[in-house]
This record gives C-alpha cells, structure tokens and sequence, in this order.
C-alpha cells in the first residue's frame, strides 16, 4: 500500500484556487468524503474539468481500487464505446456530459466541510489507468499503468525538471493541457500526488486567463503547455508574472519558437519525449540542444526491428513508436515515427520535414502533410491540409516546390480554415481523412 499524497504534510499546497492553497489536509478530507460516495465498480471515467476535481476523483477511486479510464476523445462515441467495453463503469464529472450514455456522479456535491482523514492510501501494485492513445497514427489502443509505475515516474520527472528550472522542488503547476492525457496527467496530477509539488486548479486556454491564472500561483511557477499553444502566445505577445520553467509536449517544437520563448517570458524551455506506452522518457532544452537526454536510470535499445525504453520502474521493457540515433548510454537524436518516412523513386523524406517547411512559408498559419489512405503502396503520395487564409494553393505548391524534392510535393494539397486539432493540439488520423474528403 501507498498512501497520496505520498509526502503528506497537512498544511503544504497541493493545488491552487482562486490565489489560496488549497492544502493536503483539505484534499484528503475531499478525498474520504468522495470516496464514501462512490457506487461499487470495477473501472471509473474520470471527465472532471477542473484539475483538483480530477485529483479528488482519481484517488477516491483507487482507494475503492477502481480503475481510471482515461478516453482518447470526450466525443460521446468514443465515451459510450468505452462504456461498452467496460461493463459496470460510470463517469465521475463537475459539468454536465453531453451524449453520454452511462451513469455520472458529480463530484462537487457532498463535498467535506472540515476535518482531515489523513492520505487515501491505494494498492500500490493495482491498475490505476488504461489510457488511450490520441489516434495520431492510426487507431486509438489502451495502455495499463499501475499507481507505483505512476508515482516513479512522476518522482522522477520532478527531479529532472527541478534540474532544468534550477529551483529546488516543489514547483508550482499552470497547465494548459487536460488532466486525461497522459502527458497531463503525469506532469500536472502526479507531480502534486507523488512529487510534493502543486498545480492551478484551472486550464487556462484563453490568453487573458493565462496571465491571471500565472498571478495566482506563486514562485517558482512552471508552465506546462504545447507547441502550439506556445507559438500563439508568443503571436499574441502574451505577459506573464516569472517563470521558472515552460515544459512542451505532445509535438514537436520549433527551435525558434523555443528561443523566442525563452526570451520573452525569461525562462528555460524544456521539451519532454514521452509517450503512452512508457510515459516521459527524456528531455532537452531546444534552444540549445538538438540531441535529447534520458532520464536516470531509463534506457533506449534498438529491438529487431524498432526500439524499447527500459526502467526501473516499468514492469517490462515498452516499445515505442518512433526511430532513434544512440549517440550513446544516455543522448539520442530523435528520427521520427517508422511512419512517417516516405521513399518515392529511391529517395527518402519524413512527414514531420515536409511539414515544417511547410510551416515555414510566410503567411502560412498551420499545416501538416500525411499519406491517405489508398496511398501506403511502393510510390505513396503525400497529401496535405493547409491553413493560410491570404495564400491560394497554387502559391503555397510553388513555394513548397522551391524547398522540397518534387516528388515529395503533396497532391493533393487543400486550403482549410483550421486544421482538426484536438485539446493538445494532436491531429487524428481520422479527422484527417475525412476533411481531406470533403475537399
């Protein structure tokens, strides 16, 4: 057994609201309180909006040793699908579900008015998530962690972003991003619940609440957001109170944006590697460094035809996606996804590249270049999604043609008014092929 928060201490802040700590003492009395509440079940949705109400709700249940559902889309199909697949299981919510098909339980009713029931403990070796992946690639496929796997994984990510910011630990947590995606969850629940640091309440996705969230937090605050999210602020010159660190995910980010951001909000930018299947696996600071660095205690091996990151931490080694240069024990240049390499008349591209240059056509705003479907055969033809209001196509082609090899040049390319962007900026698979349809 295990008891979160693990380094409790009743009057230390694990969140934050409205400006006032909201401390472990009062998390726990929450806790008790929501955890009397529960009907009996083997697995939970956890939708709440409200990141301590996610926090409340995601160790009231593992005390009740249910399992948190994490979907890969809040679409009612795709809840109603895991309801489906999850007999007996109901949703834990602070705001009404529309299409849902299951029970919910709101978990802002019935709330503890005082008291302090001390740290929920949990099962240690129990499941504390199937997570889904976003669909990026293909289909969506779940993935199990248990709490301990959960809890050394945060530990360990505290320690190297406390390297990174050089601040001692705890750091103070604004994220952009939704506790139910991995990334989320491991940096802005499991850093409070594991790592003794706090996190805003909120998810500020407005610039205006960015600044007002940052101001109700104090030192030293780290920001936790998306590339995307970080180059439209940097767009609408956001100002911020002092930042310790910015962490992006989910993406790759841009070298320029990553120095244009370290400049202006006087920060370092650290990128985390992570995925599903094994959780964060390495950092850099993109400004500065294009290779990246394991965190202790992690190793990354080639394994027949693809690679695994091993850990202390991981029940067995996990495969991972993507394509790797060693550089040595513990650096590495990442290559991209195995998917995303085109070879067209002998020659080699990468989706990823052609999307950036892409990106890098004035008066392009957002892009991404992909293989349809039909299209994965010896000569697959990219095709690609554009968002550039004052371009037409044909100038974007001829710009594109003018920095990439014609073969590589997709067809076809559209004009789109925004690109299917999901709350951490990912694009489905999915999504894709059915906007490029309708074109």
């Amino acid at each position: 057994m295990i008891a979160l928060p693990l380094a409790y201490r009743a009057e230390q802040a694990l969140a934050w609201h409205g400006g006032q700590a909201v401390t472990h003492a009062r998390f726990a009395a929450d806790v008790a309180a929501l955890a009397a509440r529960l009907p009996a079940a083997p697995a939970v949705l956890n939708l709440c909006e409200n990141r301590y109400h996610f926090m409340t709700a995601f160790v009231a249940a593992g005390g009740r040793r249910q399992q948190t559902l994490l979907p890969s889309s809040r679409a009612p199909a795709a809840l109603n699908a895991l309801l489906d697949a999850h007999p007996g299981c109901y949703a834990l919510c602070d705001e009404p579900i529309a299409g849902f098909a299951g029970h919910a339980l709101d978990v802002r009713e019935g709330r503890a008015t005082a008291g302090d029931a001390g740290a929920m403990p949990v099962d240690a070796s129990a499941p504390a998530i199937l997570a889904h992946t976003s669909g990026s690639s293909g289909a969506a496929s779940a993935h199990q962690k248990t709490w301990a796997e959960l809890c050394a994984s945060a530990r360990l990510s505290a320690a190297v972003l406390a390297r990174h910011a050089g601040q001692a630990l705890p750091l103070n947590v604004i994220a952009t991003v939704p506790a139910q995606h991995m990334y989320g969850l491991e940096f802005s629940v499991m850093l409070p619940l594991a790592a003794g640091c706090a996190a805003h309440e909120g998810r500020p996705l407005f610039f205006d609440d960015l600044a007002r969230v940052a101001a109700e937090v104090p030192a030293p605050r780290l920001l936790l957001t998306t590339p995307l999210h970080l180059r439209k602020a940097l767009e609408a010159g956001v100002t911020l109170p002092p930042l310790a660190l910015i962490v992006s995910a989910t993406a790759p980010l841009d070298a320029d944006d990553a120095e244009a951001a370290e400049q202006r909000f006087g920060a370092p930018v650290c990128e985390v590697y992570g995925c599903t299947e094994a959780g964060s696996v390495a950092t850099r600071r993109t400004a500065l460094d294009e290779c990246w660095r394991l965190h202790p205690g992690l190793r990354l091996e080639a394994r027949g035809d693809g690679f695994v990151v091993s850990a202390p931490h991981l029940a067995m080694p996990a495969p991972v996606a993507d394509r790797f240069e060693l550089l040595d024990d513990t650096r590495f240049h990442l290559l991209g996804r195995n998917s995303d390499m085109l070879k067209v008349a002998g020659k080699r591209a990468s989706l990823v590249e052609l999307t950036r240059q892409l990106l890098m056509i004035p008066g392009v705003r957002d892009a991404v270049v992909f293989v349809p479907d039909g299209s994965s055969g010896d000569e697959p033809r990219p095709a690609a999604l554009v968002e550039a209001p004052g371009l037409d196509e044909r100038d974007i082609l001829v710009a594109l043609s003018a920095a990439v090899d014609p073969v590589f040049v997709p067809r076809p390319l559209r004009k789109v008014a925004a690109l299917p962007r999901d709350s951490l900026g990912k694009l489905s698979r999915a999504a894709l092929l059915e906007l490029l349809d309708r074109g």
